[in-house]
């Protein structure tokens, strides 16, 4: 199973950019993502690949959802 991450976009040079998601920077490349994305603007991000490019309002409940998730995993293996 593979598993895409949206990250912020922080910094966009040529085919390159840096992205963040809760304080973690990665430098991704843009060859496949289906649209350029801009600074401030969120990407999934795959295998250090930026693969899609998403609008915040998704973004954010994507990351809601991966958060409510590592949660309850957390609970589970607690007990």
């Amino acid at each position: 199973m593979c598993l895409g991450v949206p990250m912020q976009v922080v910094k966009v040079e040529g085919m390159s950019a840096v992205v963040e998601f809760e304080g973690t920077s990665l430098e991704v490349r843009l060859e496949i993502v289906d649209q350029m994305p801009a600074v401030g603007e969120y990407v999934i991000v795959h295998a250090g690949y930026a693969i899609h490019w998403i609008d915040e309002a998704e973004a954010k409940e994507t990351l809601e959802y991966l958060q409510l998730i590592a949660e309850n995993m957390a609970d589970e293996m607690a007990g």
